[in-house]
């Protein structure tokens, strides 16, 4: 039996997305067909789109990695990683990185860079459609919907939410400690949050200064605004609100979000004794630094990728328990619409995380 579904597929870099009509068939062994109930869209699709960022799957290609859906179908021995089968009408969150499993980097506990990964959007169709066609076993069973959600508001669990979450894991934040986060926007305002409920004091950084009042407003202790200034300019004031705050010269932990250069500069250039820097946004550009400084500190930098769906569940928790907010982060569009959202997103017009929700 087949599912009539549309989608919006890529065809080339920096045309609009073409829309798709087609028959998905049944899904395999070990496979499940989702419903999208919506699907974020993030840097990374403009990055596909406009970024000269290649994509591993061949064009055409749907894109979309952040989706989260209701199971119609199901494939004979469709199980999670916990041996349990999934069934129609369970509510699922698709991670961004489905690892394989298998290999030593997944036996090692690195499962968010397996080699052998699935990323919807990027190896596979992904989920700026109605339908999607995945492997069941590393999927999130979401259980009862937070009170007060959509199942749409949790697409954004799968890159938004979780990747800054397993940075902060990667890089041990701790009661107590200073931490900087670069970059506040869609992902960059989760880390604000997320390192706060981890118990860090939090000094939010960017451009935007309507975004740093929201990271105030969700765990930030103060922010700087750095709009025209030079990186000096940038790094002085930082350190006057780190010094007013009461952060100690050493130790700094400084969350790249930005995915600038002139923002990977300034996270770089802040590195102090025993500190370290995550790299977490992404961009094309070389930069020029003295890589010697993380000797001269004995001060680490590394850089996180995605999300292993171990981590999945406590942000979940979190999100259920109102730890963590989504909802003032997020807005949802219909998916026929997915070409102006883009156009606007890239644009810089977009203040929170669009959704793209299929059409009624």
């Amino acid at each position: 039996m087949s599912t009539h579904a549309t989608a919006w597929e890529m065809v080339e870099p920096g045309a609009a997305l073409r829309r798709r009509s087609e028959e998905l068939d049944a899904p395999g062994a070990g496979e499940v067909l989702i419903q999208v109930a919506g699907c974020g869209v993030c840097h990374t699709d403009l990055g596909f789109l406009h970024g000269g960022v290649r994509t591993r799957h061949p064009l055409p290609l749907v894109l979309g990695h952040e989706i989260a859906g209701t199971v119609i179908e199901t494939g004979s021995e469709a199980r999670l990683d916990t041996g349990e089968l999934l069934h129609p009408g369970d509510a699922v969150i698709v991670p961004a990185v489905l690892p394989c499993g298998e290999c030593p980097l997944c036996r090692r506990g690195r499962d968010n860079v397996c080699q052998h990964q699935k990323m919807p959007g990027n190896d596979l169709d992904g989920g700026f459609a109605t339908h999607v066609r995945m492997p069941a076993r590393f999927l999130i069973p979401v259980g009862e919907i937070p009170a007060g959600h959509d199942l749409a508001h949790l697409a954004v669990i799968a890159d938004a939410v979780t990747t800054p979450y397993q940075a902060m894991v990667r890089g041990q934040v701790r009661e107590g400690d200073p931490v900087i986060v670069i970059g506040v926007g869609g992902v960059g305002v989760f880390a604000v949050q997320i390192a706060a409920l981890l118990g860090a004091q939090v000094l939010a950084v960017d451009v935007k200064s309507d975004r740093l009042q929201l990271a105030r407003q969700h765990g930030a202790l103060d922010s700087v605004c750095t709009a025209g200034m030079d990186e000096s300019q940038a790094r002085k004031e930082i350190a006057a609100k780190a010094d007013a705050l009461g952060f100690h010269r050493t130790g700094w932990k400084i969350f790249e979000m930005s995915g600038t250069a002139p923002g990977q500069r300034l996270g770089f250039s802040l590195l102090n004794a025993a500190g370290s820097l995550a790299v977490v946004g992404f961009t094309r550009e070389k930069l020029e630094i003295r890589l010697s400084n993380l000797m001269a500190f004995d001060a680490e930098a590394f850089g996180s990728w995605g999300c292993s769906p171990r981590h999945y569940v406590p942000v979940l928790q979190w999100i259920r328990e109102g730890r963590i907010q989504v909802k003032p982060f997020v807005t949802f569009h219909p998916l026929s619409e997915v070409n102006t959202v883009l156009d606007m997103a890239h644009h810089g017009g977009m203040k929170t995380r669009p959704v793209l929700v299929p059409d009624a």
